[in-house]
């Protein structure tokens, strides 16, 4: 069992979830496999622009390069250095940079068709659809509280068939704030009512979800996909989505 049984104990009430009301989710890479989403979107792509004949003879580099420059650059953007469109453009264009191709028109085109085809695509990690189903069968609360931007977080729920779960949907971009800063969670408990007694969030990321619902005094989950080793003890671990009716 990988539920972190230390963390339980230390849980006012154990396991069962008895107290908590409101789950607020993080949506990339929590429910929605950004990875997997990202990799079909860029090979299509890949292939739909010849970009091996423009240069990029390595698809998985590129692939894995994109990655590296989209989270740095979202790390940029939380911290309030880039705007939107700057981190939209530049991570193609530094990925493209890395195959020694300066083409700001080939950039930008890339990042239009991405941002066409990325919110269509339906990968979910594993027991998503079970999980909300369960969750809501409980008579849980669920939204959602991510750092994307509106439009695109609608429309991946909207394909991927998540929408109908959530009852209400926070952006960093509607919210006027980004995880982890406390802001978000304050317009998060706003627009739901929920009390943060009564809150607990479940993400991915321990420097954005677990922080960020640290910041805002809730209870957290770290939904630890990757099996990494960490330095902070959330309120609960887990190491798969199935693993929450553990606590739930």
């Amino acid at each position: 069992m990988s539920l972190s049984l230390e963390n339980i104990q230390n849980s006012p009430l154990g396991v069962g979830g008895k107290h908590y009301r409101h789950l607020f989710f993080d949506l990339d890479h929590t429910l929605w496999d950004f990875e997997a989403n990202a990799r079909v979107t860029l090979l299509q792509l890949y292939q739909n622009m010849d970009l091996a004949q423009r240069g990029i003879n390595d698809f998985d580099v590129f692939h894995k390069n994109y990655l590296a420059h989209n989270e740095k650059l979202w790390e940029r953007y939380r911290n309030g250095y880039i705007k939107q469109e700057e981190l939209r453009v530049k991570r193609m264009w530094l990925a493209l940079l890395d195959f020694k191709i300066a083409d700001e028109l080939l950039a930008k085109e890339l990042s239009m068709q991405f941002l066409d085809l990325l919110p269509t695509r339906t990968i979910l990690f594993p027991h998503a659809i079970e999980i909300l189903e369960y969750l809501v069968k409980k008579n849980y609360e669920l939204h959602l509280i991510t750092n994307g931007f509106e439009k695109t977080q609608h429309s991946k729920l909207k394909y991927s068939g998540l929408d109908k779960y959530f009852k209400e949907v926070i952006t960093s971009e509607g919210s006027s704030s980004l995880k982890p800063n406390k802001e978000i969670f304050d317009f998060a408990f706003k627009k739901t009512g929920a009390k943060p007694h009564e809150s607990i969030m479940l993400g991915d990321s321990i420097d954005v979800d677990i922080l960020g619902a640290m910041n805002a005094g809730i209870d957290q989950v770290f939904i630890n996909h990757l099996n990494i080793d960490i330095a902070i003890k959330p309120t609960y671990v887990v190491r798969s989505l199935r693993e929450l009716e553990e606590i739930f």
